[in-house]
């Protein structure tokens, strides 16, 4: 894109100049706190990535324990099992709160568990498998707690992958097209400036050079008088013509001139 096309449409003023430099001063400063944000962001953005990862690899592990522990308490318990465990559970033990968090200006999802009231161990007066089944119930509450866990990286992920591309658009709108705009527009405006201050000069020397051809001929016109004025007198007193009179004072001018010299 040409610089004629990045100049922005202004006129050419010592004060549209002032305020084109603070709008250069506050988009640098602007991009320079965006670049920051959005190194802020990507940094939290890699951890959670980890985060993931680690969590994902965990979560396989955790998912088959809690499966063979769901197989082992039907084994031991029976089929009806299902049945006995919701027969005696009334409210949920286990809860999810979610609350937000400030990551450089981004506001994060978080979600946490926690125990809602005391834990009752109600099924270990079962005739048999009573055991088992807290056991199962201890490893799905594992993986709860993980896949909650997961639950808060994923959309924290999502959430600062799109903050991070709003914020990597503003950097490089600032960068490549308003900064340059800016910068070509102020670049502009000096040159208009020093066009017209040459104008000015310019026009001031026309001025003088009027002024004192001016001068001159009033001081040309004022001898020319002065001489007049003079050649009449002498041919008053003299008697002689007016031509003649001129002539007397021409010679006596050059003699003047030739004495000088």
């Amino acid at each position: 894109m040409s610089g004629q096309s990045q100049r922005l449409t202004v006129v050419p003023t010592v004060t549209m100049l002032g305020v084109m430099k603070a709008r250069l001063v506050g988009a640098t400063r602007g991009h320079a706190l965006l670049k920051k944000k959005s190194d802020a962001l990507t940094v939290q953005f890699r951890q959670i990535l980890k985060k993931i990862v680690s969590t994902k690899e965990s979560m396989g592990d955790v998912m088959k324990t809690s499966s063979f522990a769901l197989t082992e308490a039907k084994y031991v318990a029976g089929e009806n099992i299902k049945h006995i465990v919701r027969e005696n559970v009334q409210t949920a033990s286990l809860k999810v709160r979610s609350r937000q968090e400030n990551i450089a200006g981004v506001k994060l999802p978080k979600f946490e568990y926690f125990m809602d009231g005391e834990t009752k161990n109600a099924l270990t007066g079962l005739a048999r498998g009573g055991q088992q089944v807290q056991a199962c119930r201890a490893a799905y509450v594992k993986a709860i707690e993980l896949l909650v866990e997961l639950a808060t990286l994923q959309t924290s992920f999502l959430t600062l992958d799109e903050a991070i591309k709003t914020t990597n658009r503003r950097v490089n709108a600032l960068e490549s097209v308003v900064k340059p705009r800016l910068e070509n527009t102020i670049m502009y405006i000096k040159g208009e400036l020093d066009e017209l201050e040459r104008e000015d000069f310019f026009r001031l020397k026309k001025i003088q050079g009027y002024k004192r051809r001016e001068v001159e001929r009033q001081r040309e016109a004022s001898k020319a008088y002065a001489e007049e004025k003079l050649a009449e007198d002498m041919s008053l007193q003299r008697g002689v013509s007016i031509n003649a009179a001129h002539n007397m004072l021409s010679q006596a001018m050059h003699k003047d001139e030739d004495i000088i010299f």
